[in-house]
């Protein structure tokens, strides 16, 4: 009974305080009186709100989602170009099949950005709030990071631990496109990247949308949009700019070359290997554990194998759910005013410069750790160790079934592959350590 009492008497003092907070809050609202208008006025005031105007018509004293003042052209013919480049990547995601888990939320995101006077974009716009909260933060890179851990399986690697130097080997594309994109700004005046500019589009040549994102965002967040954009078009571009590469690098000969099975991983080494990651990271690199880190926590629940539902939440939910956020939150740096200069235009270059110098360092690891090696392996392996997981790898299974049929490389090229994944995760803990 007592009990019964005293909840009487607290659900009374609620009430009487939510009272006396309406109360106060009608005290302030002040009512403004309607004034009657005609049917012309009212017409007036649509026009004026709606988005042909703003775009026919250009404010001078416009502001964008970030409130700095924006140019008429990219109000208005800005925001067209704009509107058709979003058009273009939903072509290439779902006609071309070009990274459409990430282009179409990109993409649709770049739309809503663009949209005049809603300021979607904007702080108190919902992709707004969504980029504070994950880009701005770098939370999201991250949680992509710990599903894509939840995904891979390190028993390659373990089991040819010398294709982790293909990985390695790899990672020359993007400290090479560092210095060309240096270079570019000093001696031409098409661009002026700063040396954080320069290390943020350096990444692409990892082929690593997250790991891109997240040094952006860290180091350049002006170029974010660009710099998705251009990483992840080179991962979907992978069968195309790959092969090219790989079979100049490579005679016929070498590309018919066939390693030896795979030797069966213990479970034991798979769980321990994580672990030695982190702590290896921890001594020698603590700036690159946010992005190894959440990998190495996800490799590490998949191995464990006593929370499969963890796991399956990682692989699934939680990444899937991420992706959208992400992909809505990078299409709010595609705005006129940012996305359509020429410093684009560069980033798009030196990416694929990039990746290119990328997939030629990792086979030409190969050949010189062929000459070293009494046990042969095919050099084609090397292009894997970029980190588009798995497309690289699949890849270069393609191109050695191509020069000798029934010449099965995958499992192979999954050892380098993976191995890219964490090198280009230091790579970016080693230029933010140096510039921030």
């Amino acid at each position: 009974m007592r009990q019964i009492f005293v909840g009487i008497v607290l659900f009374a003092l609620m009430l009487s305080s939510l009272n006396a907070t309406d109360t106060a809050q009608s005290e302030e609202v002040v009512l403004k009186k309607y004034e009657p208008q005609s049917f012309g006025k009212l017409i007036e005031n649509f026009w004026q709100t709606t988005g042909i105007k703003a775009m026919i018509s250009p404010s001078e004293d416009a502001l964008n989602h970030k409130g700095e003042p924006m140019s008429s052209f990219a109000q208005s013919g800005g925001r067209v170009i704009m509107f058709i480049i979003c058009l273009t990547l939903f072509y290439l995601a779902i006609k071309k099949g070009f990274e459409p888990l990430l282009l179409i939320p990109i993409a649709f995101g770049g739309l809503l950005a663009n949209i005049p006077i809603a300021n979607i974009a904007g702080p108190d716009g919902f992709i707004g709030i969504l980029y504070s909260a994950g880009i701005a933060t770098t939370l999201f890179p991250i949680l992509i990071f710990m599903g894509v851990g939840a995904m891979t399986d390190f028993g390659p690697l373990l089991s040819n631990p010398k294709t982790a130097l293909l990985g390695g080997a790899a990672q020359f594309g993007i400290f090479g496109s560092l210095v060309g994109a240096a270079a570019l700004s000093h001696y031409t005046g098409f661009v002026d990247f700063s040396i954080e500019q320069a290390s943020a589009i350096s990444i692409i040549g990892g082929a690593d949308g997250p790991t891109s994102i997240y040094i952006a965002s860290a180091l350049a967040p002006e170029l974010l949009g660009a710099i998705a954009i251009a990483a992840y078009s080179y991962m979907a571009l992978v069968p195309v700019i790959q092969p090219p590469i790989m079979k100049a690098l490579t005679t016929k000969e070498e590309r018919e070359i066939k390693m030896s099975t795979l030797r069966k991983v213990h479970k034991l080494e798979k769980l321990l290997f994580p672990l030695v990651v982190l702590f290896v990271t921890i001594l020698l690199l603590p700036t690159a554990t946010p992005l190894i880190g959440a990998f190495c926590f996800g490799n590490f629940v998949r191995e464990s194998g006593v929370v499969e539902r963890l796991n399956d939440t990682l692989q699934n939910a939680l990444i899937n759910i991420v992706t959208i956020f992400l992909g809505l939150s990078v299409g709010t740096t595609m705005v006129a005013d940012k996305f359509l200069v020429p410093e684009t235009l560069g980033i798009m270059l030196i990416g694929l410069v990039a990746f290119s110098i990328g997939t030629a360092m990792g086979v030409l690891m190969a050949k010189l750790m062929n000459l070293f090696s009494k046990e042969k392996i095919n050099p084609l392996i090397g292009a894997a160790g970029v980190s588009a997981v798995p497309m690289s790898a699949r890849v270069v299974n393609k191109v050695a079934m191509e020069a000798k049929p029934g010449n099965v490389l995958l499992m192979h090229a999954m050892g380098p592959n993976v191995s890219g994944v964490i090198g280009s995760a230091v790579a970016a803990g080693v230029l933010i350590s140096i510039f921030m």
